[in-house]
């Protein structure tokens, strides 16, 4: 991976050079260190490697530090940097934050962290939707007072007016007479207590009116944002509100981060800080912080497994029967559930249970459809349960149909077959769930590994076609790295002739490539002449050679072409 330049939009205000990059102490080696070895090390392999591993960034060690805090002690900036990019909190006025504003070793690195500090660390996709969703209701949009960077970062530009357009709430909570909007599948998914309610006494109530003088607004207002985002921005003076919320709501391991937190907190000198108001500081917290299975994904992830159990008792009565086979483990766990969905969708003679808001913040397509579906419901007889409005999609497979809401609920895939990929690849861009191309192919890949040339092949050309960067990129080394075992076979012969030929620029053979397809699928290169630069970066790697390469390989291309299209030729005489 090579080194970045400081010198990006992001840094561009803070007047740091690439000289300003060197290491203010010695860097070591440590291969076998763990992030906060490797940061006060400034060892940036290592770190990179902990990073792409999926280390939690902000994560303590025994003395309650962040990887940051060494990192900026030590004026290491380059893995300073590293951290920042990948979500270390340097907030001031945050725990955390303050301590690497006053512990860096010179200016240089509080130039970095000044340079940081206004923008949230990055967000998933799906953790990114759902909070958007939840900042744009009315309400919660009115009272949040959020800087410009924060706003814009939570997605595309809430700033916009078009994007004040959003997904309506469903239940609206007062507390002190002030409201909190919000969707009750996304709060019974967090939180058993919700749950609980939404099943029995709020059942069919629109508000609820808390009266408890001391149920804090501040405090309620974050957990509901957490459930939303899987990140928690709360004010230090708000925590033992928080604290006390987390256990009505079975938040068990939430209460217990916020808990020890709130501990720390309390005995921690703040020495630097003590003409500062103490209401200003604030705690972030991350999912990552978390178990895997308090996470939002998870949660989603229990609700659609119910909601596709449920499923089957709506589908067509020829496939319930069978449905209820396949099913019968997960009504025995799930029958007495309500997953609470508000909408069907049919596709393929199946019928979905799903939930208009994960749609709606998934998907711009069914946000549209969803926002014109008004006073519309289609009640027939053969449907065993109450009526819900029904949407009706064509030309898509109810197992492609059921991986991309598995996406859309989870962020992820499991156990995609190949056979799946081209028709997935075509529902990302139908509707317009981009993302869910990234995903497919990250489930493909170990596929690939056992796919024969002309398979390859194959994938090579969906790919290009579906701006598939990954699965391009993958096929496109494989073939460069085994040319001649692909050259023998008729399917790279023919798919040749398919192709745009070379462009023939002799530019392109003595720059480095740049990665094809960087600028969108609008921009990807020329397949032939990325290949052509993948070959020569491994068979001619002296910068002098590579225009006789490029003229050896264009000639074996257009051997190939030859070939192929004499036996082309042939088979149409034939025929």
């Amino acid at each position: 991976m090579s080194k970045p330049t400081p010198q990006t939009n992001d840094l561009s205000n803070i007047d740091l050079s690439p000289e300003d990059f060197n290491s203010s102490l010695p860097i070591k080696k440590v291969p076998y260190g763990d992030v906060f070895e490797a940061a006060r090390a400034g060892d940036v392999d290592r770190l990179r490697y902990l990073l792409e591993s999926g280390v939690n960034v902000n994560a303590r060690d025994q003395w309650d530090s962040v990887a940051l805090y060494y990192a900026c002690l030590a004026g290491h900036l380059e893995a300073a940097r590293m951290l920042l990019e990948n979500g270390a909190i340097c907030d001031e006025h945050t725990f955390d934050g303050d301590r690497c504003h006053y512990a860096a070793l010179n200016l240089k690195v509080r130039k970095l962290l000044k340079a940081f500090e206004a923008r949230p660390p990055p967000l998933g996709p799906l953790q990114a939707a759902l909070r958007e969703t939840f900042l744009g209701c009315t309400a919660n949009r009115d009272i949040l007072e959020l800087s410009d960077s924060q706003l814009q970062f939570s997605g595309s530009s809430m700033l916009d007016g078009p994007n004040y357009n959003h997904f309506p709430p469903d239940i609206v909570f007062y507390v002190h007479g002030r409201p909190i909007e919000a969707h009750r599948v996304i709060l019974s998914a967090r939180s058993p207590y919700f749950k609980k309610k939404f099943e029995t006494v709020w059942k069919d109530r629109r508000e609820v009116r808390f009266s408890k003088e001391k149920l804090s607004y501040p405090a309620l207002y974050s957990l509901l944002h957490f459930f939303y985002s899987d990140r928690l921005e709360v004010a230090v003076d708000d925590m033992e509100d928080l604290v006390r919320i987390c256990s009505v709501c079975h938040c068990e391991a939430l209460r217990r981060v916020v808990e020890k937190e709130l501990n720390h907190q309390r005995f921690t000198d703040f020495k630097a800080l003590r003409e500062v108001d103490s209401s200003q500081r604030r705690f972030i917290l991350q999912g990552l912080s978390l178990p895997e299975e308090d996470r939002l994904p998870a949660a989603l992830h229990h609700i659609l497994l119910l909601s596709l159990t449920n499923s089957s008792m709506e589908q067509d009565f020829g496939n319930v029967a069978d449905s209820l086979v396949t099913s019968v483990g997960r009504l025995q766990i799930h029958e007495h559930e309500d997953d609470l969905a508000d909408i069907t969708v049919r596709v393929d003679g199946r019928v979905f249970r799903c939930h208009q808001v994960i749609l709606a913040s998934r998907s711009e397509y069914f946000k549209t459809r969803i926002s014109r579906m008004a006073d519309f419901l289609e009640v027939n007889d053969d449907l065993l349960s109450h009526a819900l409005p029904c949407l009706e999609e064509h030309d898509l497979s109810h197992e492609a149909f059921e991986k991309m809401i598995e996406y859309m609920y989870t962020d992820g895939l499991k156990n995609v077959e190949p056979r799946q990929a081209e028709e997935l690849f075509d529902a990302a861009s139908r509707y317009l769930l981009f993302p869910l191309k990234r995903a497919v192919a990250d489930a493909l890949l170990p596929h690939l590994e056992m796919a024969s040339p002309s398979e390859l092949c194959h994938w090579l050309l969906l790919a290009d076609m579906y701006g598939v960067l990954k699965i391009r990129e993958y096929c496109l080394d494989a073939m460069a790295c085994n040319f001649e075992t692909f050259a023998d076979t008729r399917e790279f012969q023919a798919m040749l002739l398919t192709l745009p030929p070379p462009s023939g620029d002799s530019s392109l053979r003595t720059t480095a490539p740049s990665a094809p397809g960087a600028g969108g699928h609008s921009d990807q290169g020329n397949i032939l002449d990325d290949l052509r630069e993948k070959w020569l970066e491994i068979e001619a790697a002296e910068l002098d050679e590579r225009d006789e390469s490029a003229l050896l390989f264009d000639k074996r291309l257009d051997m190939l072409m030859q070939t192929a299209e004499q036996e082309q030729d042939m088979s149409d005489s034939i025929d």
